[in-house]
């Protein structure tokens, strides 16, 4: 008598089978179909039930078996009509080995694979014509993130080395991988999406993951396209402007019970870097879909000098604390916030969460850093954009740390 837990394996994997054959079906191909992928997905679990009883070898000749069938079909169909490629043959091979995984009781793993298999199958077209588009440089420089974020980093020590005990190889190289990760990243975005949506993305996301590598490749990058200076500019200061939010989101889960003591002026701050950002969007947004995006994508001598500075400031964070301890607070957010504001909020929230520093010091303490973070990215960006780059940096990031100056000294302090 079938079990419950063995008829809804079958019926799971003949959805699956049913799934990606349909995907097949509907493309006309005729190897396998909405019939043949069921079939193939049933055999692969009654295989793995069969195994448990008689063996091992019996799922291997269900799977050889399976492998001359498919090669004697594909003989047949390409007599009548002639195709490119061996991707249903795969296909069919790997749902086999997904009806397999199903009847081991992995379900999980199973949908996640048949949905994968359904979607890239489908997407074809898309995916083809996204490949036609990326040059060269672009495959080269996706190579180089391969290259330096699987094998170079993993095997770099993950302990920290040198004085005050701070210098990590393994993070210090992660942001390595991560300037050239988001500068090949967005790069490919935009290829796909377009210049408007693509700058606003990378914006974002780049704010996200680090506003200080992502003003580290886009500003290296503008000086090779001085054309794309104006997405250059909407990047940097929507990377810039998601900072604050990044921080509210920290302090909502390290520390939720002082997020109301902290929110509002940083709320404020960030209301004034969203006003700037619109401003930038409307004075670019007709030039940015005239943006040449010709030359490549990462500059990985660039991101090495920056994991290079990185170590220098991470020494000299170490040196305040331990020479000027809780008296220097202000100058270790300043120093800290030179390249990380997560570190000296993530720390400051700590404090306010144990009751050894008031809301009104931790909000001061993260606005210091987040300033100091914008004068280093603007500097960063003067260094290494193009001229044309260093009227909006001015401005924009000018702007941006007038407000905050200005939102330091009007905010009424709630602890005298």
């Amino acid at each position: 008598m079938v079990e419950w837990s063995q008829a809804y394996e079958l019926a799971l994997s003949l959805g699956l089978g049913l799934l990606v054959g349909f995907q097949r079906q509907w493309v006309r191909k005729r190897l396998a179909g909405i019939r043949t992928f069921p079939l193939v997905t049933l055999m692969g679990t009654l295989s793995v039930w069969l195994a448990d009883d008689l063996g091992g070898i019996v799922l291997g000749a269900s799977l050889v078996a399976l492998a001359a069938l498919v090669w004697m079909g594909r003989e047949d169909a390409q007599r009548d009509a002639p195709e490119e490629g061996i991707t249903t043959e795969v296909a069919v091979l790997l749902m086999f080995i997904v009806g397999a995984v199903v009847g081991r009781g992995q379900l999980g793993v199973a949908v996640a694979v048949s949905g994968t298999v359904a979607v890239l199958l489908h997407w074809k077209e898309p995916l083809h014509d996204f490949v036609r588009r990326v040059g060269e440089a672009e495959t080269r420089s996706v190579m180089q993130v391969v290259l330096i974020g699987l094998v170079i980093l993993p095997a770099l020590p993950n302990r920290s080395f040198g004085p005050f005990l701070v210098l990590n190889p393994f993070q210090i190289w992660s942001m390595v991988v991560l300037i050239v990760g988001i500068s090949v990243a967005s790069f490919l975005v935009q290829r796909l999406l377009g210049a408007h949506v693509g700058a606003i993305l990378a914006g974002v996301l780049g704010g996200l993951v680090s506003s200080t590598a992502t003003t580290v490749s886009y500003a290296r990058r503008s000086r090779a396209s001085p054309e794309s200076v104006p997405e250059t500019a909407l990047v940097l200061i929507l990377a810039s402007t998601v900072v604050f939010p990044r921080v509210l989101l920290l302090a909502s889960v390290i520390a939720p019970s002082v997020l109301p003591g902290v929110a509002v002026p940083l709320l404020v701050m960030f209301g004034w870097m969203v006003v700037l950002s619109a401003a930038t969007y409307a004075l670019t947004q007709r030039r940015l879909g005239r943006t040449a995006l010709s030359h490549g994508p990462s500059d990985l001598r660039a991101a090495v000098a920056f994991g290079a500075l990185y170590a220098a400031v991470l020494l000299g964070v170490a040196a305040s604390r331990k020479w000027l301890g809780d008296q220097g607070l202000y100058l270790v957010a300043i120093v800290s916030g030179l390249t990380d504001v997560d570190a000296i909020a993530l720390s400051t929230l700590q404090f306010v969460r144990d009751a050894r520093m008031e809301a009104e010091i931790a909000w001061r303490l993260i606005l210091a850093g987040a300033l100091s973070n914008l004068v280093f990215k603007a500097g960063t960006a003067l260094g290494l954009g193009p001229v044309a780059l260093r009227r909006w940096i001015f401005v924009l990031f000018g702007a941006a740390i007038a407000g905050g100056v200005l939102l330091w000294l009007v905010w009424p302090d709630s602890s005298a």
